[in-house]
């Protein structure tokens, strides 16, 4: 068992993040049994859903002429635009029938605003709005968080540099982690995570 101040951050693991998913990664799935298994070692564990409205600025449809995985610059910068993905309500937004849910004692939904794509756990890509995690998660002691989930290099990356940022120690279990591997983003987020004092387990 993880000491008390320790927190179980559990990223996006949704339908249209696994195989057969509107934006799969690759054994996207596969790292669910580790994950249920990892919930019974944390008195606190936090669950991420991605929660687009289906007119979201990020997704690539809503652009005309513009192609899926292509980068646009949006007010708060770099933007890449993704197919149409976890769309509120729908049965791709969904946590994977195979995650546990009963253990989490917070949901945090992400992404939800038209105009603003949100990676992280804890800010929106501006880097300004926050989710409330923080604050939840020092409200009940937490001084250090375990990531796990999807994807390694995007949500589960930003998570972690966020976490750290904020002062919280952090760990990724990169193991019970997938990426996408944009262009090399994987070992780009692996280094700034390293860079920045994140404790990567591969």
């Amino acid at each position: 068992m993880h000491p008390a101040t320790h927190a179980l951050i559990v990223i996006d693991v949704q339908n249209d993040f696994c195989p057969g998913g509107a934006l799969a990664v690759a054994e996207g799935d596969a790292i669910i049994a580790q994950i249920n298994g990892l919930m019974d070692e944390f008195q606190t564990v936090v669950l991420t859903q991605d929660w687009h409205p289906a007119d979201h600025s990020s997704f690539a449809a809503n652009h005309p002429g513009a192609a899926a995985f292509s980068v646009t610059e949006m007010p708060y910068g770099p933007q890449v635009l993704w197919p149409v993905h976890c769309v509120q309500g729908s049965e791709g937004a969904a946590f994977h029938r195979d995650l546990r849910s009963e253990p989490a004692q917070l949901i945090i939904r992400k992404g939800f605003r038209a105009a603003i794509d949100s990676y992280s756990a804890f800010f929106e890509n501006d880097h300004q709005t926050q989710t409330g995690l923080e604050g939840y998660l020092r409200a009940r002691g937490i001084t250090h968080v375990v990531l796990v989930g999807l994807a390694t290099d995007f949500c589960v990356g930003y998570s972690a540099l966020d976490a750290a940022k904020l002062g919280f120690g952090v760990t990724v279990l990169a193991q019970a982690c997938r990426a996408i591997d944009l262009n090399g983003s994987l070992a780009a987020t692996q280094k700034a995570c390293i860079e920045a004092g994140v404790i990567w387990l591969d």
